[in-house]
């Protein structure tokens, strides 16, 4: 290219910060700058590219205006900062080589799916990457999952491995390619290859391995297949004997599987998807999204049994895509692992780990850099919720309200953990890792932390923690800690309101309610159900739900019954509960009822989770053995959308404040299921007993408070008729409503929340 000569020249020295890199932004400013007749040169760095420019000065504007109006798909420009400068006299626009620079930091994009360009080439019998199981170009494909370290070049990611043959450099050196530039460019003929193992041994490769391996699943064969972020274990979503041997080998008795189809079309096949749904299943960050089953669908009623929701996602992958395409059926895709165990992501990790519960290994030899579970999204009030953050979205950073004074690590709850890093206003929130009950999750909360402090070039200088002494989070906080660092301890039910706050950018007082499983007190009891006046930096608990004893401790989380006798020892009618211990055998009862009795194991507990698996019990739905959330998740599906008025829940008045009482209720709907009520309208009631006395509680804190707005947090909002009641009561009392939308309400908020607490409480001691 040459610049344009005799006309006045002006020069521009840009920095642009944000995700703008490995989402094709050199090309994209090396082609900008062409169509303008302007020169210079584009560099990736450690926190920012750089962009130099120079030539006439309406050409220049232009740019500048193009460059954010018109920048790649995946880019999102935080800021660009602009020095007006002498021009250099240059003649053409390069992209240079990458600089690293110390103590700066970079937005990493995530990991996002097969573009449609890609997409069409995969299938193109005239195409040398026909049926190319690793296509990708600068608009899509594998990001965070094969990066090493940044600035972002193919020298620093797991592609390095591949070297690019003559005709794949030609594509990577062509301005005029969406290939330019492209970091995990490959073809057949020098990239990843794919292959088949039964047994160990090779059955296969190539195509003819994804072909034979949709034949076997089409067969009712269980394959491990080594994708983005790790495995998926696969089977035919049709073939009911096939899930249920997938439980039984995955030890995964109750919880439901997600079932991964080609196109919205093949979704709408097994169920109701909507205009909002489809836009998010078709979204570049593909994330399971749970919809109603279509009466009469093809799926297996093992996939989701019992549920009112079905997880569905579409091909993000061009393995996905050719595995479908052969089999000619949905498939379920659930995580590659066994029951609270990390997800696999190295072939030798998955043949030991998997052994036993897969018949095939799909795999390939493109290494992966990060677990990367599948993130799932619900619907609720028209917005996108969160149930787990991961695949599509993490690592990408939120702001902080409050700039953190020195550079911190918040280390999240014990289950569904995550953690978060933060230096100044930037948190980087990890992806989902999951419960810290196993050797092998801890090894991977570890690995993962290590690699963001890596990538990010953050040196944490305090360590935010539960308040629970006995996590393991705790612990690892204290290992963190050591001599050195100072200890934030945040208390969990601050730590979901403040997550919310953070998000939405508040630092006034709000008034939060906090619903949720299990979080330790002040008072060494069990809080779960908390309404509490509170800023990022403290709180007041205003009103809670009466403590009941639960026997057994964290086994009352499993077995409804134990919830529901927790309540009946209080001042309950003992015949109102007679269906929850129907089937409980008399020493079992015994057990527990003199752990209650004697307090042994029998923690107080204000929590509306338990109290959620008490009315199931209750109602008959489920007594144990359950997994966690299964009971509220139950509920929710019977009560549906019906229409309901509310029973009664005393809030009775107390020296700090308020306190509901849930027993009354309890009593009504175990009287009235007894009398023949149906368990539909009853959960329904449930629903909206609950959302009354909690929209009831929080006017009258916030009338006393003086403040207007209520935020909602903890892990039985993901709950959207429990969700969608609060928020429509709360609104018409003229109060202002957040929810979260770039978190789940669940404890994989816990850790944001923390640090945004602890960004706060050092900000306010400068």
């Amino acid at each position: 290219m040459t610049a344009v000569t005799g006309a006045p020249r002006r020069a521009l020295d840009l920095r642009v910060t944000g995700v703008v890199q490995g989402v094709g932004f050199r090309p994209f400013v090396h082609r900008l700058a062409q169509r303008h007749g302007l020169a210079g040169w584009v560099r990736n760095a450690s926190g920012d590219v750089r962009i130099w420019i120079e030539g006439a000065p309406d050409a220049l504007e232009a740019f500048a205006k193009d460059l954010e109006g018109e920048a790649p798909p995946l880019a999102r420009i935080a800021r660009v900062e602009r020095a007006r400068e002498t021009p250099r006299g240059l003649a053409e626009f390069f992209i240079l080589e990458s600089r690293a620079e110390s103590g700066r930091r970079q937005a990493i994009p995530p990991d996002v799916a097969l573009c449609a360009a890609c997409e069409a080439e995969l299938f193109d019998p005239a195409n040398r990457r026909y049926r190319y199981p690793f296509i990708t170009c600068t608009d899509c494909g594998p990001r965070f999952t094969v990066i090493e370290a940044m600035p972002y070049d193919r020298a620093a990611t797991s592609m390095s491995a591949f070297q690019q043959c003559p005709a794949c450099l030609a594509e990577y050196g062509d301005p005029g390619n969406r290939r330019h530039h492209s970091q995990t460019n490959s073809c057949p003929a020098c990239g990843p290859t794919v292959w088949l193992e039964r047994g160990g041994q090779r059955v296969g490769k190539g195509d003819d391995a994804i072909a034979a391996a949709a034949r076997a699943l089409q067969a009712g064969a269980i394959v491990a297949v080594r994708g983005l972020g790790g495995f998926h274990l696969a089977v035919d979503a049709t073939n009911d004997v096939a899930v249920r041997r997938l439980r039984e080998r995955k030890h995964r008795y109750g919880k439901p599987f997600a079932v991964m189809v080609r196109t919205v079309a093949a979704a709408r096949a097994v169920a109701e998807v909507g205009d909002a749904e489809a836009v998010l299943l078709e979204s570049r960050e593909r994330p399971i999204v749970l919809v109603t089953p279509r009466p009469g669908g093809a799926v297996a009623p093992a996939v989701a049994p019992g549920l009112g929701a079905l997880g569905v996602v579409l091909a993000y992958t061009p393995l996905h895509h050719l595995l479908l395409e052969g089999a000619g059926r949905p498939l379920v895709m659930t995580s590659g692992n066994r029951s609270d165990e990390p997800i696999a992501i190295g072939n030798d990790e998955a043949r030991h780990r998997l052994e036993g519960v897969a018949d095939l290994f799909l795999l390939h030899d493109r290494e992966i850099t990060a677990r990367y579970d599948d993130s799932v999204v619900r619907l609720a009030r028209g917005h996108p919720l969160f149930l787990r953050r991961a695949r599509g979205y993490a690592p990408l950073p939120l702001a902080l309200p409050v700039a953190a004074p020195a550079a911190l690590v918040a280390v999240g709850p014990h289950l569904k953990n995550t953690f978060t890093l933060a230096q100044g206003a930037e948190a980087y929130v990890s992806q989902h890792v999951g419960d810290l009950e196993s050797l092998e999750t801890l090894e991977h909360f570890r690995s993962a932390l290590a690699a963001y402090r890596r990538l990010f070039h953050v040196e944490p200088a305090v360590v935010a923690r539960d308040l629970h002494p006995g996590y393991l989070s705790s612990r690892i906080a204290r290992e963190l800690a050591g001599a050195e660092r100072r200890v934030v301890p945040v208390q969990h039910h601050h730590a979901h309101i403040a997550a919310v706050l953070g998000e939405w950018g508040r630092t006034a007082p709000a008034v939060g309610l906090a619903f949720d499983g299990t979080g330790y007190g002040t008072d060494g009891a069990v809080w779960g159900a908390e309404v509490l006046a509170c800023d990022l930096r403290g709180y007041r608990r205003v009103a809670h739900l009466r403590y009941a004893p639960l026997p057994g401790g964290d086994l009352a989380a499993r077995h409804p019954w134990r919830a529901a006798l927790g309540y009946a020892s209080l001042d309950g009618d003992p015949r109102a509960f007679a269906r929850a211990l129907a089937d409980v055998s008399q020493r079992e009862r015994e057990v527990a009822e003199r752990q209650i009795r004697e307090r042994v194991n029998a923690p107080l507990a204000s929590s509306m989770g338990r109290l959620f698996d008490a009315a199931a019990a209750v109602l008959g739905v489920c007594r144990g053995p359950v997994y966690e959330g299964e009971a509220g998740m139950r509920l929710e599906a019977l009560a549906g959308r019906r229409a309901a008025a509310p029973l009664p829940v005393p809030v009775r008045e107390t020296a700090d404040g308020w306190e509901l009482d849930p027993v009354p209720l309890l009593v009504a709907l175990g009287e009235r299921v007894a009398r023949g009520a149906e368990v539909t309208d009853l959960s329904a009631r449930l629903h909206e007993s609950v959302a009354a006395a909690a929209a009831d509680v929080a006017e009258r804190a916030a009338a006393r408070e003086g403040l207007g707005v209520v935020a909602l947090g903890g892990g039985c909002f993901q709950n959207a008729r429990l969700l969608e009641a609060c928020v429509t009561r709360l609104e018409s009392r003229g109060l202002e409503v957040l929810v979260p939308r770039r978190l789940p309400p669940n404890d994989g908020a816990v850790s944001y929340g923390q640090a945004a607490v602890a960004a706060a409480i050092l900000a306010a001691e400068e």
